[in-house]
């Protein structure tokens, strides 16, 4: 299993590539890891993607808030 906070360190520097390639390589079958992922693809506006990471997550990619949101939201429950 990844650590998804390192994903989070290089997405929020700026580093999609970096953020993108470790979030890919979880073979956990994590949903929090399929989230963040989804969160990926919208930050680079490729919301095909997005959809379907999400939907591996289980969550309503329709009823998603901003970006910043999505993250603020992915934050809190990867604290719990």
């Amino acid at each position: 299993m990844i650590d998804l906070r390192q994903v989070l360190v290089h997405m929020r520097a700026g580093r999609w590539i970096d953020a993108h390639n470790l979030v890919q390589s979880d073979d956990s079958d994590s949903q929090q890891a399929a989230w963040l992922h989804g969160i990926l693809h919208i930050q680079e506006g490729d919301l095909e993607d997005a959809e379907y990471w999400y939907g591996k997550a289980n969550r309503n990619f329709r009823s998603r808030g901003t970006l910043d949101e999505e993250l603020q939201r992915f934050e809190a429950e990867l604290t719990v």
